[in-house]
């Protein structure tokens, strides 16, 4: 069985359609990052995988007693307020020091135990929103733009920790991205939205597919050609692609 899987999702604000027939599965392990332009719907889809958003219409399972682990794309604190990385790493409810520990040190940090979060770089208090989402061992990772702000080897360091923690923890990932470059390189799967699923695939089939490259241009497909991927991967529909092709480009036009 899937880790989560959705059915004809919608999601509706004030009349206005974000999400329309979206089907998505997640299955164990797998890294998958969902790319699209601004008001694509990508953080309203993150927040209904999340259960923080219910949908218009459409059906999500889960795995019975699935754990989620979630990094938000910023968090603001009260720069006035004494409140230590261990400290924030006890929220809401206490947790073990040696998890603590081993959490920080997961994601190498375990130096900045007593620092305040006020004090912290945009690296390093991503990372310890990491080391927070990865207490209690998630079944799912889910990060909503987890590298913004932070400059390309910042985000391709941090890309790189991504993927030692799914073979650490065997954890699933699902994250939001507008780094095509960089975020590629770890993704077992790309999910191209629009409002819909324009397509979904391997990397480099992604970045050859007519409405992916309707939306962001040709420009990122010869970055990608560095990148190899050993594992087979769902490939996209390009019939399907070609129909709806002229529709997507009435989107960004």
């Amino acid at each position: 069985m899937s880790l989560i899987e959705i059915r004809n999702l919608n999601v509706r604000f004030g009349g206005h359609d974000v999400l329309q027939d979206v089907d998505f599965s997640l299955e164990k392990g797998e890294i998958v990052t969902i790319v699209g332009p601004n008001g694509s719907g990508k953080t309203s889809l993150l927040r209904v995988l999340v259960g923080a958003l219910k949908p218009t219409d459409g059906t999500i399972k889960r795995a019975k007693n699935l754990k989620i682990g979630y990094v938000p794309q910023k968090l603001t604190l009260d720069p006035t307020l004494p409140l230590t990385v261990r400290r924030f790493l006890d929220l809401p409810r206490r947790n073990k020091a040696a998890d603590v520990r081993e959490a920080l040190l997961r994601t190498g940090v375990a130096d900045l135990a007593d620092r305040q979060m006020s004090q912290l770089s945009g690296g390093q208090a991503q990372r310890v929103m990491l080391a927070r989402a990865t207490l209690g061992q998630p079944d799912v990772l889910m990060l909503d733009e987890p590298t913004q702000g932070l400059d390309q080897p910042g985000s391709a360091a941090f890309y790189t920790l991504i993927e030692d923690l799914r073979r650490d923890i065997g954890c699933a990932v699902v994250m939001i991205s507008h780094e095509l470059h960089v975020v590629m390189s770890a993704s077992d799967r790309v999910i191209c939205l629009n409002g819909h699923i324009c397509c979904q695939g391997a990397p480099e089939t992604v970045t050859s597919a007519p409405e992916y490259r309707a939306l962001f241009g040709t420009g990122t497909h010869g970055a990608l050609a560095i990148y190899r991927h050993e594992h087979n991967h769902e490939t996209c529909d390009h019939d399907h692609l070609e129909e709806h092709e002229s529709e997507e480009r009435s989107h960004v036009g």
